[in-house]
């Protein structure tokens, strides 16, 4: 499916079946678990912002940040400092991203909440003093933007797939660009011309490799998403004008960046089928599809009667997806310990723990952790959904023990609960940021649509509200 037509004169491209999309869908058009389920991802958002606002890259990247900023509007989550919306909103989103402990959209694997509430958060307090629009944002326009943006990102991201990370793109990155776009034309009251226009814009911003996985360049490039989104909508919403076919044209996104783009995908049950109903939450701090291969360790650990010394080979079985993402050895840092297989299955099987500090710079250079990587095996079984795996342990007594996850915990099938996020919010912000009262912060975020104001959150969540 490439257009359809609504008469001979006037075919309605899929660029703007989008764009229409969104100016047109309005609150009351959103279901009530879908409604929910933003909410569910914002108390993420907050809760993995608070593991990485304290984070030494972060640090460096706020001294960078700050040489450029055009006002004070905006907050950073977790910290003092002000800034401009730009700066905020990639600031922000790359702290959510910076430990690989963000939410995960099945099946396109893009992370889709850091890209889109940075930038509407950010939107939020500069409308709160009048700079970006004429009156407050309130919480649920910002639940309405949210929601469309996370669609519009998840559905070109279903279009690119599965080739486009095949070929080395970035998806949260390349795809997280206009769902940010999307959400903040639908706050700044775009009409559908315009948010087709700033669909151009965010095509010729869209970028992320995979090679910068492990890295922070993985996460620069997610707080770009953020910030190229809403300077996208800011600049359609001025009159800047750009292609007619951005994401379907014959030299736009998807044509160039998929090998055989599933056009279908973009509109196919649009205003029926949601996106954030396929969203999932990690309770580990790594790659999504490390999550069954964890859970598998973190079992064989309870009951193990042998050490790492005793053990001949670790056979990893699942999807050809683990292997593709996770077969990383010779790490050097948490952020590469982060997406390894090898790491992982020794720091869990030596520890029986899974958290931010197993997956850490100290944790990667652990000596055992290291030596024991080479003894780490894949085999791939394209049987095995991504959110399962088999891990056999091979004594060199000649034992073996396995164990077998078929749906980790976090997936879909599995999910976390409401209560599950609010632990991990109130662990998280008493690890990167104590200051912040926890319970207050979620009280407003499960309430966010009845509130005037959507800058609520940010109040609580900086370090001013010590």
């Amino acid at each position: 499916m490439q257009q359809r037509t609504t008469s001979a004169k006037e075919p309605v491209t899929l660029t703007q079946q989008l764009a229409q999309f969104v100016e047109r869908t309005c609150w009351d058009d959103i279901p009530t678990a879908v409604r929910h389920e933003a909410k569910r991802s914002l108390v993420n958002y907050f809760a993995v912002a608070f593991a990485g606002c304290a984070d030494p890259s972060i640090e460096q990247a706020v001294n960078v940040y700050r040489r450029f900023r055009a006002g004070y509007d905006a907050r950073l989550i977790g910290r003092a400092e002000r800034t401009d919306v730009l700066n905020a909103a990639a600031l922000n989103a790359m702290t959510a991203n910076v430990h690989d402990f963000d939410d995960t959209h099945l099946p396109t694997i893009i992370h889709p909440t850091a890209p889109v509430a940075a930038p509407l958060f950010a939107l939020g307090e500069s409308a709160t003093i009048g700079t970006a629009t004429s009156a407050k944002m309130s919480g649920q326009a910002l639940l309405l933007a949210f929601v469309l943006g996370v669609e519009i990102e998840c559905r070109i991201g279903n279009a690119a797939s599965p080739s486009h990370y095949q070929r080395g793109w970035h998806i949260t990155s390349t795809c997280g660009v206009f769902g940010a776009a999307a959400a903040a034309a639908k706050v700044l009251n775009l009409d559908a011309n315009r948010t087709v226009h700033a669909f151009g814009h965010a095509s010729a911003q869209a970028g992320g490799l995979v090679e910068t996985l492990g890295t922070m360049a993985k996460s620069v490039s997610v707080g770009n998403a953020a910030r190229n989104g809403m300077l996208s909508a800011l600049l359609a919403g001025e009159g800047l004008r750009g292609p007619a076919q951005p994401i379907e044209g014959e030299r736009g996104f998807l044509r160039v960046c998929a090998d055989k783009p599933d056009f279908n995908a973009l509109t196919a049950g649009l205003g029926s089928d949601w996106a954030l109903q396929a969203n999932t939450y990690k309770p580990y701090p790594c790659g999504v599809v490390l999550n069954p291969v964890i859970e598998a360790c973190l079992e064989l650990a309870r009951d193990k009667h042998w050490s790492l010394a005793d053990i001949e080979r670790v056979e990893l079985l699942g999807h050809p997806l683990l292997r593709e993402r996770t077969d990383r050895l010779g790490i050097r840092s948490g952020r590469e310990a982060q997406v390894s297989a090898q790491h992982s299955v020794a720091v869990v099987l030596s520890t029986g723990r899974a958290g931010l500090a197993e997956f850490s710079d100290e944790s990667a250079a652990d000596p055992d952790v290291r030596a024991f990587a080479g003894r780490v095996a894949f085999v791939d079984d394209s049987r095995f959904p991504v959110e399962a795996a088999r891990v056999t342990v091979l004594l060199r007594s000649g034992e073996s023990v396995s164990r077998t996850v078929s749906a980790a915990r976090g997936s879909l099938a599995v999910p976390l609960s409401d209560a599950d996020l609010d632990t991990k919010l109130k662990e998280l912000a008493a690890y990167g940021a104590p200051h912040v009262d926890a319970q207050r912060l979620l009280d407003t975020l499960w309430t966010l649509d009845t509130s005037a104001d959507a800058a609520l959150p940010m109040h609580i969540a900086c370090a001013e509200s010590a």
